[in-house]
């Protein structure tokens, strides 16, 4: 049996009795391997960007998410004090003002526990204004300056009602009254609440 036969004229062929040029099998036959290749490129492509995106999500920090959530209802769960609920006013380096129903909250971002109600988006910190990049000891000394009332809250769950009066590069000293006075370390500071 005879599979290529020529069907009328001289350059036509069959293959198995099919009347296609030979150009076309052959052009067919390309387009079909671009199709694969493309289709393989495609799936090759979109592993890597799968890829690409875990590894660019992996840079995306706590505070750069909460950037992306300022003026947004918040619930912060923070070690020691436990749920802080509010509007998101502002965030730093390490950490945030929650504005609450009766008192603000600068919280520290290491004694963050858990956040509820943040943005999907995320803020990158080059993005930042220079006062967003100010960190805890900046905000801190703020406080200190303005010397009203306040609750540090430890992440122990200990609270001390104070007036903070100068902050250190690894504390900060606080007045409890009648001339005492109390240094904590800000690792273990885990938030401090307004009495206003």
């Amino acid at each position: 049996m005879e599979l290529w036969t020529t069907v009328g004229r001289p350059g036509r062929c069959s293959w198995q009795g099919g009347g296609v040029d030979w150009d076309e099998q052959v052009f067919a036959l390309l387009d079909d391997l671009e199709q694969q290749a493309e289709a393989l490129y495609a799936a090759d492509r979109a592993g890597e960007l799968a890829d690409r995106s875990r590894a660019e999500y992996a840079a995306v920090t706590l505070a750069s998410r909460l950037m992306a959530s300022i003026g947004q209802e918040l619930l912060v769960e923070v070690s020691g004090p436990g749920q802080v609920a509010g509007v998101l006013q502002r965030v730093g380096a390490d950490w945030c003002l929650v504005h609450g129903p009766a008192q603000d909250w600068l919280v520290r971002l290491a004694a963050v526990v858990a956040v509820e109600g943040a943005s999907e988006r995320s803020l990158p910190e080059v993005a930042w204004s220079p006062l967003a990049r100010l960190g805890l000891g900046s905000a801190l000394r703020r406080l200190a300056d303005a010397g009203e009332r306040c609750l540090l809250h430890a992440v122990d769950g200990g609270c001390r009602e104070v007036v903070l009066t100068r902050v250190g590069r690894d504390f900060v000293e606080a007045s409890m009254g009648e001339g005492r006075t109390v240094l904590l370390p800000l690792d273990r500071l885990a938030a401090v609440q307004s009495r206003s």
